[in-house]
């Protein structure tokens, strides 16, 4: 397994306080397709995926759903717990599947309060979530199907580390909030042009500099949003 510090969150602490958290974490095996909880839910456990993406999704009463924001090794999920906030929001469904951590809530949130530069951390990664879901909400109202496609692949892409993402043109348009039936043709638009090939579930990134060219201003607003919270560097490749 990966060490603590593939999550960049884990990274980003200090020594003291990953020092602190480092014996309460617990290595998890996440399994693409499993829904790690329900909105409505209370938090059980907080996780810290190493190379697994995980998708909060909102559910709408007739059925429909969209991503509201896409956590990987940049960040943790459940991760509210620690300032008291036990009842999830949306669906966490695990997108990509891999290898991680897991915490106890009351663990984490015992440690941020006795410690303000872990708190400020916890605090500074709720802001990028809430940022990255107000930017999905903008996208959706303002941008065509292609480039937020774009813009989803390559977010993946950044977060699995990988130019092969496993999913189905049925799960692209769950994510996306369209029909199966738009994602269709944007996908062999963008495998004309050389930019991807899909095949069998599978999409391998084949032109990156093409699907950023491609994609809406939200893709680099997202990283540029989380570099200044989260303070790292905004032009790395790394998942920011």
């Amino acid at each position: 397994m990966p060490s603590f510090t593939t999550n960049l969150l884990l990274a980003s602490l200090a020594s003291a306080d990953l020092a602190v958290l480092q014996p309460h974490l617990q290595p998890i095996n996440f399994k693409q397709g499993v829904i790690l909880h329900e909105a409505g839910d209370l938090i059980s456990h907080v996780y810290f995926p190493f190379d697994a993406i995980v998708s909060l999704v909102v559910l709408l009463t007739n059925g429909e759903s969209v991503e509201a924001a896409m956590v990987g090794r940049d960040g943790a999920v459940g991760l509210a717990s620690a300032l008291d906030g036990k009842v999830t929001l949306n669906r966490a469904i695990i997108q990509i599947g891999g290898s991680g951590v897991q915490c106890d809530p009351d663990v984490l949130k015992r440690i941020a309060f006795e410690s303000p530069s872990f708190l400020s951390r916890i605090v500074n990664h709720e802001q990028t979530v809430f940022a990255q879901a107000q930017q999905s909400a903008a996208c959706i109202a303002n941008h065509d199907a292609t480039a937020r496609l774009c813009r989803w692949m390559l977010r993946a892409r950044d977060l699995s580390g990988s130019d092969i993402l496993p999913f189905t043109q049925e799960f692209l348009a769950e994510m996306l909030g369209v029909q199966r039936t738009t994602v269709s043709p944007v996908a062999h638009t963008l495998q004309a042009a050389g930019m991807i090939k899909y095949r069998r579930g599978k999409i391998e990134i084949l032109n990156v500099e093409g699907l950023t060219e491609s994609a809406c201003e939200c893709y680099s607003t997202v990283k540029t949003q989380y570099a200044a919270l989260m303070h790292l560097n905004a032009n790395s490749n790394t998942a920011i």
